[in-house]
């Protein structure tokens, strides 16, 4: 059976289905009208938020350096290591400003580091051996910082003569090929094992040093310091 044609006229006549996409779309826009407006200001809203952030973060990262500057232009006039501890006083504090007036900055996190090695410098080794931590914490998994911070670690759990957990460092640094001056991190193994009174094991991180380094520029104090187990 032939289909039944639809004729032009009966066309025109027909059902919502014939309407034009954008018809539709200015129905549906119509009906939802209070909805669009909603989410066009909840836009806005959100876009306003954003630039406020950005401003704010742009203008404490500028005062953050500035600080930073200034603390470390105070540092420079006291580098020599023999300075006193009055002398240390203002550069102290003004790390400490970055760190605690302008955390958010990252100036701040420079800030860390250089408080640490000022504490240190007080002999304030506690205080530096937190520190530390927290900037290491910041530079995880960031050569060479990750290790240049270990070691600074390690020297100041060293001078306050916990031998145990210096070596527990150091050996972080050793064990991860990831990580930058192993060379270093052995020299200071096998000193800290001399000093904790274990000098088997002294020794035979110094042995490894000389097999495994042979072109280092240490290799001459390592063989030294060798030589002293074979009298």
């Amino acid at each position: 059976m032939a289909a039944k044609k639809i004729s032009r006229k009966e066309l025109l006549k027909g059902p919502d289905e014939f309407l034009t996409i954008s018809s539709r779309a200015v129905i549906f826009f119509k009906d939802h009208s209070t909805q669009f407006s909603y989410l066009g200001v909840g836009i806005v809203v959100l876009i306003c938020i954003y630039l406020g952030i950005n401003t704010y973060m742009k203008y404490v990262n500028k005062k953050g350096q500035t600080a930073y500057n200034e603390a470390y232009y105070a540092l420079a006039q006291n580098q020599n290591s023999d300075a006193a501890k009055e002398d240390l006083k203002q550069p102290v504090e003004l790390f400490e400003k970055v760190t605690k007036k302008y955390g958010l900055s990252k100036a701040s996190r420079l800030a860390l580091n250089e408080l640490a090695y000022l504490k240190f410098r007080e002999k304030k080794y506690d205080e530096a051996i937190s520190l530390y931590k927290e900037f290491l914490a910041e530079v995880r998994d960031n050569n060479p910082y990750e290790a240049m911070t270990l070691l600074a670690l390690a020297a100041c759990y060293e001078e306050k003569g916990d031998f145990k957990e210096a070596i527990e460092v150091l050996t972080q640094i050793k064990s991860n090929p990831d990580l930058f001056f192993e060379e270093q991190a052995m020299l200071g193994l096998a000193r800290i094992y001399r000093l904790s009174s274990q000098p088997e094991k002294s020794q035979a991180i110094l042995k490894e040093f000389v097999e495994k380094f042979e072109s280092s520029p240490f290799i001459a104090q390592a063989k030294a310091q060798l030589q002293e187990y074979d009298f």
